[in-house]
């Protein structure tokens, strides 16, 4: 649990009160299960919680992201779109594996769902207990139902965790 202590520390804590960067973002959340990731930043401020108030948290930042999401809408990066068009259009098969539970609502959103074969998100893993990244389980999941082999299938990823799955997983190129 998170309690406050008298003067508004907290307990457990052993660095000074700092906000949440971008570059906690990318350090502790980005490409992880929604979990890994809450428990993953408490963990670099030295704050431990219970299970109850981690998943507090965890469906706190899920709310506010479905919020966003429904306000803002997404776009595709053009050049993205390109490829995708050009990948297809190659004859290359398309599988999106991501820790998110709202994969395919972004998918949906942004307008890609008609490039994607396969997909592997936050819900595969939880009901076929799919390590998260950095472990390569999502990926290797992928590839299967995809039926390549790793060795012949490339993995294309922005966030730290997912680049080091995918070379754990022995994907030709990562």
């Amino acid at each position: 649990f998170l309690t406050r202590r008298a003067g508004g520390d907290i307990g457990g804590r052993t660095d000074s009160l700092r906000p949440f960067t971008d570059q906690d973002y990318f350090d502790y959340v980005d490409g992880r299960p929604r979990m890994d990731g809450v428990r993953t930043f408490l963990a670099s401020r030295s704050i431990t919680v219970d299970d109850d108030t981690a998943a507090s948290i965890a469906d706190a930042k899920n709310d506010a992201f479905l919020a966003a999401l429904a306000r803002d809408g997404v776009t595709a990066y053009p050049g993205s779109v390109r490829y995708l068009h050009a990948a297809r259009e190659a004859g290359l098969h398309i599988a999106v594996v991501t820790s998110s539970r709202n994969g395919e609502q972004v998918l949906e959103a942004a307008g890609l769902t008609q490039f994607v074969e396969q997909r592997v998100d936050g819900n595969t893993s939880v009901a076929e207990r799919l390590a998260g990244k950095p472990a390569p389980d999502s990926y290797l999941r992928g590839a299967e139902l995809m039926g390549v082999d790793p060795s012949a299938a490339a993995v294309f990823e922005d966030a730290v965790s997912g680049v080091a799955a995918g070379a754990a997983g022995d994907f030709g190129y990562v």
